[in-house]
């Protein structure tokens, strides 16, 4: 099919160009066609970013470097400063892995009952890691790494992935366009999980301005206390500066235990090992396609399922 073939296209440009820094290989991830796990109507076609594609492994490494290299023009960030940031880990080990490859010293707050492998991907990169209190969750993180930031302002660039425009930014200026000419500007429906929200708005920016007609849909947790790592539930969390609820034409609610379930069938039925905010991706992608008649939608797999193969719903079913 055209859409197999411009996917082969795109992940073998990256291998074709030539020689290129890991830097290089951010962006222009492949769109995957969702063969059997589909919605009511054959007209309906749903597909997903592999985000994963990129070298650290996420989505995240397309705000982390947009951040960094804005930074960079802007002097605030150089190899005299400590870039610091509060995480739930996918961004960091974003930072982690640019701040390697440019020599950057890379100090992170995190919860401390982030998964192991992520834990230990961190460690590999090279980056320090302050652990925060898990009930706190992600907001206990940002609260620590602001009193860090503001306590040695000369030591550190406080990232702020929350805050930073730079962070929206990145996908409106790349995962917008990408998936708009993947889908040779068929898509109709846009549904991204919020978490920084960044990754949501910056994409749905773009592809309202290329189709005012495209309707965007947001997702979040559907209870403060969730296992959906990463994400936020807006009414009860440290709202990000960056989210703006209006950017929506509607937001779904998902919860963890459907979220599981279907990270499960990805994996068992379309050969797909992703993480579970990519599960939950597919959970309120399905929710909108099965609405419909005719039309095509777009979410992102934010990233694989490698990071999390020590939690215990794996083992469901067995």
């Amino acid at each position: 099919m055209v859409e197999n073939a411009r996917a082969a296209t795109i992940q073998n440009s990256k291998l074709l160009r030539g020689p290129a820094s890991v830097l290089d290989l951010i962006g222009n991830t492949s769109l995957v066609r969702l063969a059997r796990i589909r919605p009511a109507s054959p007209d309906v076609e749903i597909y997903a970013k592999a985000e994963w594609e990129n070298p650290g492994g996420s989505v995240k490494d397309r705000p982390a470097m947009n951040i960094i290299r804005e930074a960079e023009a802007a002097g605030l960030m150089s190899r005299d400063k400590i870039l610091t940031d509060s995480t739930s880990g996918n961004t960091g080990i974003a930072y982690a892995m640019i701040g390697a490859a440019k020599n950057y010293r890379i100090k992170l707050c995190m919860p401390s009952n982030v998964s192991m492998e992520r834990k230990r991907i961190l460690k590999a990169y090279g980056a320090e890691i302050v652990y925060t209190d898990p009930m706190e969750g992600s907001d206990g993180a940002i609260r620590r790494v602001r009193a860090m930031a503001n306590e040695n302002p000369e030591l550190y660039f406080y990232a702020n992935q929350y805050d930073n425009p730079a962070n929206w930014g990145a996908h409106y200026l790349t995962t917008g366009p990408e998936i708009f000419e993947q889908t040779e500007g068929r898509i109709t429906h846009y549904v991204a999980g919020l978490g920084t929200s960044g990754t949501f708005i910056g994409t749905a920016r773009r592809l309202k301005e290329l189709n005012p007609r495209i309707q965007c849909l947001s997702f979040q947790p559907d209870s403060p206390f969730h296992g959906l790592e990463g994400m936020k539930h807006m009414p009860t969390a440290i709202k990000p500066g960056i989210y703006e609820e209006s950017v929506a034409d509607e937001n779904l609610e998902i919860s963890t235990e459907d979220a599981h379930r279907m990270t499960l069938r990805l994996a068992r039925e379309e050969g797909l090992l992703v993480g579970v905010s990519s599960g939950a991706a597919m959970v309120a992608a399905l929710k909108v396609a099965n609405r419909l008649t005719r039309g095509v939608v777009v979410t992102i797999f934010p990233d694989s399922g490698d990071k999390y193969l020590s939690e215990r719903f794996w083992d469901e079913g067995q």
